[in-house]
């Protein structure tokens, strides 16, 4: 991913969450996703897709069950 699509997620995921603590770093050996994390969490991973000339991006985030919390 390029260095403008990169701020360009970031801004979107920041303004569609409310929440300027969302940052997308690059991913060491590979140039086709960021991690994405949350101060300094990491929550998951923004794939970028290039299909027959449409481009799109895929967040995958893995919820632990472990880090759930108990319902009362």
């Amino acid at each position: 991913m390029t260095p403008q699509e990169i701020a360009r997620i970031q801004r979107y995921l920041r303004q569609t969450f409310d929440n300027n603590r969302i940052t997308l770093r690059r991913r060491d050996n590979t140039s086709d996703s960021v991690e994405v994390l949350v101060g300094d969490e990491f929550i998951g991973v923004i794939y970028r897709d290039e299909d027959e000339g449409e481009l799109s991006y895929a967040f995958n985030m893995a919820i632990l069950e472990m880090d759930l919390p108990e319902l009362e």
